[in-house]
């Protein structure tokens, strides 16, 4: 699964989003294409790189034809609604669009004490903000983007001036959005979160999610236009995927020396030491006492299997005493899949590492019937299910 961790140690608003996403390898010229899909006009995109601290970054500009006060800033929730309905966008980055409005209109809705088709955006309803939303849900669509996650978020401190007048950072619209979201009160000062940054997340990211274990693939700044002292006013994007996580666990193993025993009675020992309930077993050659040559049976079991394993192994072989400790795995995570080869059909169980790298391992049992079946090698089954689970699992 893709993922895009906003890392907003600075805060967030959408022109740092965007020029964060165009850090990431976003194509400008294909952006702006895909813009020209909404019916907004009268504005230029400018990204410019620059440095923040020593950070090379992208600092990103919506350049209005109009003065920002006219009257095309004013833009009712529904009307902004159809217009993007009525766009030619992406499915997916019409849906993320829409949601992050929604959710912007909920929260104003509140704020306001107005039914939500009646809100009526004045900062965000401008072409600037408008574009900033839109080319944020555009990015993430051309980036491939399954889930988003959020850091913790400065809240910032003082006040602001609005349309409405002057008005308490964060900005009421700002709480509202940020509902459930973990925040830190009094970080930073003056405005960290703008209304169209809180829209992004509320509408993008599940509130208090916590990042999983992250492969990186890429970082983006985006640049914000404020300078703040104690901190560079960065936004900073992880595109990554989901490392797969690896799981630990305790059993004990248990092992008896035998070196007495007819060998013909193991394969059937084994068998029935798995029956008791053990996880794993195995034999190990072994140099005994007077120079004579046996064996060491060695199986895994949970704790709550370990009577009834080591009863088996005392009954079905010669072995006189049991020794057993506790041991710590490392398991990777697995599934199985069929698979189709040219032979038929083969269970193949997958594993990954967290460095990405996969174990693929052919079932035996159905490889070994295949082969006899069509009067071939087994390794040439096993390589064809091998070879199909790398494309199936791609």
């Amino acid at each position: 699964m893709r993922i895009l961790y906003f890392d907003a140690f600075a805060g967030l608003s959408g022109d740092m989003s965007v020029g964060a996403l165009l850090a990431l390898g976003v194509d400008l010229d294909q952006l702006t294409g895909e813009l020209a899909k909404i019916a907004v006009e009268g504005y230029r995109l400018r990204a410019t790189p620059t440095s923040v601290h020593g950070i090379g970054a992208t600092k990103f500009d919506v350049e209005l034809d109009a003065p920002a006060g006219s009257a095309h800033s004013h833009r009712r929730y529904r009307d902004i609604r159809a217009l993007f309905e009525a766009s030619a966008l992406s499915d997916g980055a019409r849906r993320r669009a829409l949601a992050i409005f929604a959710r912007l209109a909920a929260a104003e809705s509140v704020v306001h004490r107005m039914p939500i088709d009646d809100v009526a955006f004045h900062e965000v309803g401008a072409v600037d903000s408008i574009i900033d939303i839109a080319a944020t849900a555009i990015g993430m669509d051309l980036l491939g983007i399954e889930h988003v996650y959020a850091s913790p978020l400065p809240l910032g401190s003082g006040l602001v001036q609005t349309q409405h007048g002057v008005i308490p950072v964060p900005a009421p619209a700002t709480v509202e959005l940020l509902r459930e979201f973990p925040v830190r009160a009094g970080d930073g000062s003056g405005e960290m979160i703008t209304p169209t940054g809180a829209a992004i997340l509320a509408g993008l990211a599940v509130p208090g999610e916590p990042l999983p274990p992250l492969r990186i693939e890429a970082v983006g700044y985006g640049a914000g236009t404020r300078r703040q002292v104690d901190r560079p006013n960065l936004l900073r994007l992880l595109l990554g995927r989901v490392a797969p996580a690896v799981h630990t666990d305790e059993v004990v193993e248990i092992a008896a020396t035998i070196d007495d025993a007819n060998p013909e009675l193991y394969a059937h020992a084994l068998e029935a030491v798995f029956a008791a309930g053990a996880r794993d077993a195995w034999l190990v050659a072994a140099q005994m006492k007077k120079q004579r040559p046996g064996v060491v049976l060695h199986a895994l079991a949970d704790a709550t299997a370990r009577a009834a394993v080591a009863a088996v192994i005392l009954r079905e072989t010669t072995a006189i005493g049991i020794r057993f400790h506790p041991v710590e795995r490392i398991v990777l995570p697995r599934r199985q899949i069929a698979v189709e080869t040219p032979y038929g059909s083969v269970q193949v169980k997958l594993a990954e590492a967290p460095d990405g790298t996969r174990n693929i391992a052919p079932e035996y049992e159905d490889c070994r019937r295949l082969a006899q079946r069509r009067g071939v090698a087994l390794k040439l089954v096993y390589q064809a299910a091998i070879a199909a689970a790398l494309r199936d699992s791609d």
